[in-house]
Formats: C-alpha cells, sequence, structure tokens
C-alpha cells in the first residue's frame, strides 16, 4: 500500500488543527480537523484559493442563516429555507466547494439557539485554524522542475526521430502505420508532461507566469499536426526529386528542432520552396497533379507546424 505526500500531510495537519482548538476552548473543535482534511489539495494555489473561498462562503452563510433564523426562529423549516438560498448564490459566486463545510458550521448556531457573536467568532476561529493548517501544510511541495525540464528533452528527441522518420518514408508507403503509433505515443507522453507542468505551476503562488504548461500545449498542437501530416504521407505517392525539397526540410528542422529555436530560418527556407514550386512546370497528367496538390497540401501543414513554435517564441519573448 502506497501512502501519497498529501495523505501525509493531511494526516500532520488535521490533529493540529484539533489540538489549537481545543487548546483555544472552541466549541465543536473536531470541525477544525474536518476542515482541514478537506482542504488539503495537491497544490499550493488550488489550497490558497479553497482557504479564501471557504471563508467567504461562511461569510455569506452566516448572513443568509441569520436572516432566516431570526424571521422563522432556529427550526429545520428555517435551514431548509437557509439552503434554498446559499446553495444557488454560492454556486452563482463560485465558492460552491464552501457550501458543505459552511452549512455544517451554520448546523452550530441551529443546535445552540444561538447567533450571539461568541458563537460567530467560535465559527470562524474553526473555519481559519482547519484551512490555515492546511495551507502550512501545502507550503512544503516537493520542485519538481527538474524532472519537467527531463520531460522537455525527451519530447525534442522524440519530436526530431519522427520528423526524420517522415523525412526517410517520403516514397515509403509501408512505414506510416509504425509511425502514427509512435505520434499518438508522443502526443500521450506530452499530455501528461502538461499536466506535470500545470501542478508545478499551480505550487508557484505568486507566479503568474505559467510557461511550461504553455511550452507543452505548443508542442501538443505540433504533435497534431503531425498527425495530420502522416495522414497525407499515407496517401502520397510522389517520385524522390518531387519529394526531394519537403525531404530537406524535414531533415534540417529534425537537426535544428530545439525549445529557444524561433522558427524564422526553416520559415525562409519554406518560403523560398513555395517560390520553386510556383516556378515549375504545370503536372501534365491527372495523378501528377494530384501528387502535386498533395505535396502542396504537406508543405502548408509544414509551414502550420514550423509557425506554432514561431507564435510560441514570439508570445514567450514580449
Amino acid at each position: 500500500m502506497k501512502i501519497g505526500l498529501r495523505t501525509i500531510k493531511t494526516a500532520i495537519a488535521a490533529p493540529i488543527a484539533l489540538m489549537l482548538a481545543n487548546m483555544l476552548g472552541l466549541e465543536s473543535a473536531t470541525a477544525a480537523a474536518i476542515i482541514t482534511v478537506l482542504s488539503v489539495t495537491n497544490t499550493k494555489r488550488s489550497t490558497a484559493k479553497t482557504a479564501v473561498n471557504r471563508v467567504v462562503s461562511l461569510t455569506l452563510a452566516t448572513a443568509i442563516a441569520a436572516l432566516f433564523f431570526s424571521l422563522f426562529g432556529f427550526n429545520a423549516f428555517a435551514f431548509g429555507l437557509y439552503l434554498l438560498l446559499f446553495i444557488p448564490l454560492s454556486v452563482q459566486m463560485k465558492i460552491g466547494e464552501g457550501i458543505s463545510v459552511s452549512s455544517v458550521l451554520i448546523t452550530h448556531y441551529l443546535a445552540s439557539e444561538s447567533l450571539a457573536p461568541s458563537l460567530i467568532l467560535n465559527e470562524y476561529l474553526l473555519m481559519i485554524i482547519g484551512v490555515g493548517c492546511a495551507l502550512i501544510a501545502n507550503l512544503y511541495m516537493p520542485n519538481t522542475e527538474k524532472k519537467i525540464k527531463e520531460d522537455q528533452q525527451v519530447v525534442e528527441v522524440m519530436m526530431k526521430k519522427l520528423l526524420s522518420k517522415m523525412s526517410d518514408s517520403l516514397n515509403q508507403s509501408t512505414s506510416e502505420a509504425v509511425l502514427i503509433e509512435e505520434c499518438q505515443s508522443l502526443a500521450e507522453f506530452i499530455k501528461q508532461a502538461q499536466k506535470r507542468a500545470l501542478q508545478f505551476e499551480e505550487n508557484r503562488l505568486w507566479s503568474p507566469i505559467s510557461y511550461y504548461f504553455e511550452y507543452f500545449a505548443m508542442r501538443r498542437l505540433q504533435v497534431k499536426n503531425m498527425s495530420d501530416m502522416l495522414q497525407v504521407l499515407i496517401q502520397l505517392d510522389a517520385t524522390e526529386s518531387e519529394a526531394q525539397e519537403l525531404h530537406e526540410l524535414f531533415d534540417f528542422t529534425a537537426e535544428t528542432l530545439a525549445e529557444d529555436n524561433d522558427g524564422q530560418e526553416i520559415l525562409r527556407k519554406i518560403e523560398e520552396t513555395y517560390q520553386r514550386y510556383r516556378e515549375k512546370e504545370l503536372p501534365e497528367n491527372r495523378q501528377a497533379f494530384e501528387n502535386r496538390a498533395m505535396l502542396f497540401y504537406l508543405f502548408q501543414l509544414f509551414q502550420d507546424f514550423i509557425e506554432i513554435k514561431a507564435g510560441f517564441y514570439r508570445d514567450m519573448t514580449r
């Protein structure tokens, strides 16, 4: 049985919350521990958001409960009216995660048949201790940046190999099925790497930059584009001379593909290749025309592939 870091932190933070609540002599001290259990999330940012939302939620809940308990008394009918208003308002205000916790605290007013300031303070202290211990527990998060950078290197190596194989397969119709499978594996690896990048960035409370997440999003788009190119390659029946320029572009990109490459040089090469294609004589028959059209479409897809990276580079260097 594997015990995760989140479980360990929860098991430490919840008893501490209970001890603090008992030390302060708070009523229903166990609620502080329960709030801690419910508030320890996977990242610092999500825990901080949960903490703020739950304090806001308790404020809203207390105001609504005070209204209905004052009008109708401390009974089930008033509690039902409270829920009838509190739940949709919470959802509308996007603090729905606090509905259950706040409502449990509101039942303390109901059980005590009181809205005395001391009791309201008691509930706020239970909430603050609970979410505060969760926040403190999540101050420690393992640094996964090294792993993410390794993921970047793996992605770039895999993309280079795939581009090289696509170049080699321009006139080999038997290899595309293997390439499609490799492309799908690469797409899945990038998807998982992007999840790790998101978690890493969610643990940087004061950094709005999401470079790694955007990097893998860019690579996912490129791999989707490569998948589209492979679908064209399956149908392509071009001669070696017709495919030579595309072959050279694939090889050049495979050699120069890198995180810090702005893509401008390869875009210039693509434009030069377009120009040479425009100057060629028109195809003499239908088959040659279809092959030329497929090659041209492949060039367009390849240009899109490079422009995805060029756009990312521009956005990240502004």
